[in-house]
């Protein structure tokens, strides 16, 4: 018998059209794997809605359901200059939900092909304006991008965040570490040939890691050529204990400690945490 340990999967597109035909079972599995706490982060202005009633309709199923607005590189094609006006209004709007904790999912993307550097460049740092124009921590896509972030993020006063699915140097992560955020880490860690992940995993303090699935993205290699098999929070526990292996912990102690980090660097999901918390004792 496994034991019953509290999980937080700080990235999962709960949101995405793969999940949109069995969202209530997606959300009932990750409730029996004692996933209490997830955070929804946004791609685009279209989804701000509808991931915010997705977050408050599901909450009663996983107290920690938590979203953040942004708008990601890879979405920039779709997005207008406006949009950014709108994401500042939102943004104020959005200051008095308890629900939502930041901004995110913003970057860049140096990989894919046919994005306008430029233009990419353009929004990220406007957004990054507004993170640091609210004080909201960020929840950051960097993907061969690592230099040129770390110095977007040295000109302002960010309060931190996370840096989704790390896999940059030794010497970039401790740089993102210094600017007060912590590295994501999930299902690609399983892989055995993950060798520069697994690494990173097992080099940087606990302090600074954080638990993730990126579901339906990123499976675990236990899914590989299953046809068809997205990734999903019921996920996160084995993905976590794998984790936990790497670096030879104890699956109840790095449980907790990634807990903490998530809550740290996330100032209102720890307030969120708290008050229910405290609700439930009242109760």
């Amino acid at each position: 018998m496994s034991e019953s340990l509290d999980w937080v999967d700080t990235h999962c597109h709960l949101d995405a059209r793969e999940f949109q035909d069995t969202l209530a079972q997606i959300v009932g599995r990750a409730k029996s794997s004692d996933v209490k706490a997830l955070l929804v982060p946004t791609v685009k202005a279209s989804d701000w809605d509808q991931t915010k009633k997705l977050v408050h309709q599901y909450s009663p199923q996983i107290p920690g359901l938590v979203y953040t607005l942004g708008i990601h590189p890879l979405y920039i094609n779709q997005a207008q200059e406006s949009d950014i006006e709108a994401l500042q209004k939102r943004i104020q709007l959005s200051l008095g939900d308890p629900r939502f904790v930041g901004i995110g999912e913003i970057g860049l993307d140096y990989f894919v092909e046919g994005l306008d550097p430029r233009r990419q460049e353009y929004f990220f740092h406007a957004q990054l304006d507004l993170a640091d124009q609210f004080q909201l921590p960020v929840i950051l896509h960097v993907r061969r991008s690592q230099d040129a972030i770390l110095k977007a993020l040295r000109k302002r006063k960010v309060p931190g965040g996370i840096a989704h699915a790390f896999n940059g140097s030794h010497q970039q992560a401790e740089q993102f570490i210094e600017l007060g955020f912590k590295l994501g880490f999930g299902g690609a860690a399983t892989y055995d040939r993950a060798l520069q992940i697994r690494r990173l995993l097992l080099e940087m303090p606990i302090e600074s890691i954080v638990t993730e699935t990126d579901a339906p993205d990123i499976p675990p290699a236990w899914l590989r050529g299953e046809g068809g098999a997205f990734n999903e929070p019921a996920l996160l526990p084995k993905i976590t204990r794998q984790l936990a292996d790497i670096r030879g912990m104890d699956h109840r102690e790095f449980a907790a400690a990634v807990w903490q980090n998530a809550m740290q660097v996330l100032p209102r999901w720890s307030s969120l945490m708290t008050s229910n918390t405290n609700s439930t004792i009242a109760s």
